[in-house]
């Protein structure tokens, strides 16, 4: 029999395989008989259990199979050729055949006695093994790790010193699909002669799981039993029905088969496997989940009652108010710190009673949600309210993964109990419900701001998530009507991740002639006026967001109502705007439009450079820098490994919030009552150094300070409102008579046309120009 082998090269290019020696037109039939069942290459080195390689076989067939002219291959993950170990002997049915390979000089257990001995020296981490007939037909294939060859969608999982390819179903399973079919897990190397080996040890989940983040017998192969309380789609979560007396030590854990299990919700059954900890993503910053690999399972009986689900209560503020430091080696505290109150329900049913939606459902549908209890700070719609003494820990976030989740906004309820499975994903603690919800819809409404006055200048500013060309209309639409029906058509509006005219295409393109001109049109079909554009196309791929997409700042005006744009001629991406003096002893930019400090590195790397621009309103001057600083993506997450999380990117925006301080100093340096505003998405948080730096001595004034506490949020992430765009405004613009308003119509609601919320400030003529 041949096999269906695919390589990494043939995928690009299909002569590639025909010069491996993989002979034969291949066969998508699995083997009738032999496959290999498990691959060792870290025999012997530094940290292993046993001194030598090994590959080992398993006959899945129903009849004896004679060995004699067959033989094991192995080859390097990007070679072609290989090395060879004649077999002999033959394998019954359902027994295993073990080749020994090369040893090392570490290593401390023989393997059992095997059947044939070779020595081939297999690497640890990555290579290719197969099994080929008398005939010359590859029999059985297994790639693994960066193998560039591989049965079905991928290679097996890379491997280390201390784990092996693990067939599932101990070696009886096979698919044809080495990803589908193998896990990592320490090596249980079986021979067909002697005594069959006695199975794992029998451990308790909780022993399993024991009172930390990471199991203490991780690596090892056990046996325990439990009831089924929920199936996912590559494995299934088991709970102990007679749990310990330790609040410490979670009672559930997941066992990963790799493919759709066949046992139900209720069934009891026997899992022999090996501890092992997943880490999503592998990033270091998430935690890890621990679970049983390379699963035997049998079932005992069927129709067994759940356990009763665990009511979330009395969370623990803080993610860890113990020692800073990295949570999975410091000690575990469920009583005082959030994190590891939830590790200690990991893999367990756990009920949400009246939950309240503290943000609205995602794209993945994904709902954060707060028990109807909590106690943490609200917005004015119902959200939660972040802070850094205050991060919310009790929010939990309701998955799809098993049931549907159902499209809400913040400030809805879910009335009753909410029943899933704890489970943490990448960095967030979620609920794996077992049914869908349901759903009691709040008050919420987009909101509508005031028209201003005639003597009133309205100045705002929207981020619009990357919008380009390509975008579907619904999307300009949707922005169209936010800015002239919820905005009530300011006359001056700071746009930021506006994107070039190819999009997220990297093709060079820098113009955005084609994104502003859509939106506008837009804006004026949507009723609105008769909008013109200003900005200043940056060098390619030089200000971060969406690979190619060239995100920058730019300003929509109207001239229908006395205001008109000051052109100064100069601006160009690399050259600085600077700041004069006309005659009157007002302040003058020598470009408008014209970019801050645009070649500052520290400040702009990777980083969209701010936009300054001078307006004029019925003869008066007004000085607008529009920005959008560097995202919080470099930062650790908030519920992570490490406590309290690193905030990485602060540093960069620091250098950023000082350069826009220093220009605005200029200005103020050549007048004092100058009318400046500066705004837009600065991804940091009112209260934050950012914010800090900006206001400086008081010169200018961060508007969202100025409103009550549950107002002041502009973005709801994972579930925490929290400020991330603002305006600030000069001394000049301070008065009692300006109205600034966050304008909630986007974050808050499952349908949005952009993650974050608009907001405008209305200033009448004469407070504005000093003339009361």
């Amino acid at each position: 029999m041949n096999r269906r082998i695919r390589s990494a090269a043939v995928l690009a290019a299909v002569a590639t395989a025909a010069a491996v020696a993989l002979t034969a037109s291949p066969a998508g039939a699995v083997s009738p008989d032999v496959v290999i069942s498990q691959v060792y290459g870290g025999g012997g080195n530094s940290g292993a259990t046993y001194t030598n390689d090994f590959i080992e076989l398993y006959n899945r067939g129903t009849a004896a199979v004679d060995l004699a002219g067959w033989s094991a291959q192995y080859a390097a993950a990007t070679g072609t050729s290989y090395q060879v170990t004649a077999l002999s002997g033959s394998i019954a049915p359902g027994a295993h055949f073990l080749v020994q390979e090369a040893a090392g000089a570490g290593g401390t257990t023989p393997l059992p006695t095997p059947d044939v001995t070779g020595s081939i020296p297999m690497a640890a981490g990555s290579g290719k093994v197969r099994v080929v007939s008398p005939a010359g037909a590859v029999w059985d294939f297994v790639g693994y790790g960066t193998a560039n060859e591989f049965e079905g969608s991928g290679a097996a999982p890379a491997l280390s010193n201390t784990t092996a390819a693990l067939r599932a179903a101990d070696g009886a399973t096979d698919t044809d699909d080495n990803a589908a079919d193998f896990t990592a897990g320490a090596p249980n190397p079986r021979s067909s002669g002697g005594t069959p080996p006695p199975p794992p040890p029998s451990r308790a989940i909780h022993e399993i799981q024991g009172a930390a983040h990471r199991s203490p017998l991780a690596g090892t192969a056990v046996t325990t039993t439990g009831v089924v309380i929920a199936v996912a789609k590559n494995g299934f979560w088991i709970e102990d029905p007679a749990p310990d007396t330790d609040p410490a030590t979670s009672e559930g854990v997941f066992v990963f088969t790799g493919k759709a299990p066949n046992v139900h919700s209720g069934d009891s059954v026997n899992v022999v496997g090996t501890v092992s900890e997943f880490r999503p993503g592998n990033a270091a910053t998430n935690l890890s989940t621990t679970e049983i690999v390379a699963p035997t399972v049998s079932v005992n009986a069927s129709g067994v009652a759940l356990p009763a689900p665990v009511k979330v209560l009395d969370v623990p503020p803080a993610p860890r108010a113990d020692a800073p430091g990295d949570i999975e080696t410091a000690a575990f505290n469920p009583a005082t710190n959030a994190l590891d109150f939830y590790e200690s329900l990991e893999g367990m049913l756990v009920e949400v009673d009246d939950a309240v939606a503290a943000g609205p459902t995602n794209s993945f549908g994904e709902l954060p949600v707060v028990p109807g209890t909590t106690t943490d700070p609200r917005s004015a719609h119902g959200g939660v309210m972040y802070s850094y003494t205050h991060p919310n820990t009790d929010r939990l976030i309701l998955s799809s993964s098993l049931a549907p989740v159902p499209a809400a906004n913040v400030g809805d309820t879910l009335p009753g109990p909410v029943v899933g499975v704890l489970d943490d994903n990448f960095a967030n603690w979620m609920v794996d419900v077992l049914a869908t919800p349901n759903r009691t819809a709040g008050p919420l409404q987009p909101e509508v701001t005031r028209r201003q006055f005639p003597l009133e200048l309205a100045v705002a500013t929207y981020n619009v998530e990357n919008l380009a060309p390509t975008d579907p209309p619904a999307k300009f639409d949707r922005l169209a009507a936010g800015l002239v029906h919820n905005l009530s058509s300011p006359d001056i509006v700071s746009l930021e991740e506006i994107q070039d005219n190819s999009g997220a295409a990297d093709d060079g393109t820098v113009a955005a002639n084609l994104t502003l001109d859509k939106l506008v049109a837009a804006i004026s079909a949507a009723g609105g006026p008769a909008y013109r554009y200003r900005e200043i196309d940056p060098l390619n791929d030089t200000t971060g967001g969406q690979p190619g997409g060239n995100i920058r700042v730019a300003f929509l005006f109207r001239t229908d109502r006395g205001l008109s744009f000051v052109d100064r001629p100069g601006g160009t991406a690399t050259t600085p705007v600077g700041v004069t003096r006309d005659r009157l002893g007002r302040a003058q930019l020598t470009s408008s439009p014209g970019l801050v400090d645009p070649t500052n590195a520290a400040a702009w790397v990777a980083s969209r450079r701010p936009l300054a621009a001078q307006f004029r309103f019925l003869g008066r001057d007004l000085i607008v820098i529009g920005n959008h600083f560097i995202s919080k993506g470099q930062d650790q997450p908030l519920m992570g490994r490490f406590q309290p999380p690193a905030r990485d990117s602060e540093a960069q925006r620091h250098v950023q919030a000082q350069t826009v301080r220093g220009f605005v100093d200029q200005i103020r340096a050549a007048d004092p009552k100058a009318a400046v505003v500066v705004l837009g998405d600065l991804n940091d948080f009112e209260f934050s150094q950012t914010a800090d730096l900006l206001v400086g001595d008081g010169f200018l004034t961060d508007l969202p300070r100025t409103l009550p506490v549950p107002q002041r949020y502009s973005y709801v992430f994972e579930g925490n409102s929290q400020v991330l765009d603002h305006i600030l405004v000069s001394a000049a613009l301070v008065g009692e008579l300006h109205e600034y308003d966050i304008v909630h119509i986007n974050s808050e609601f499952a349908d949005q046309a952009s993650d974050h919320e608009p907001q405008v400030v209305r200033f009448p003529l004469f407070p504005l120009f000093g003339l009361l």
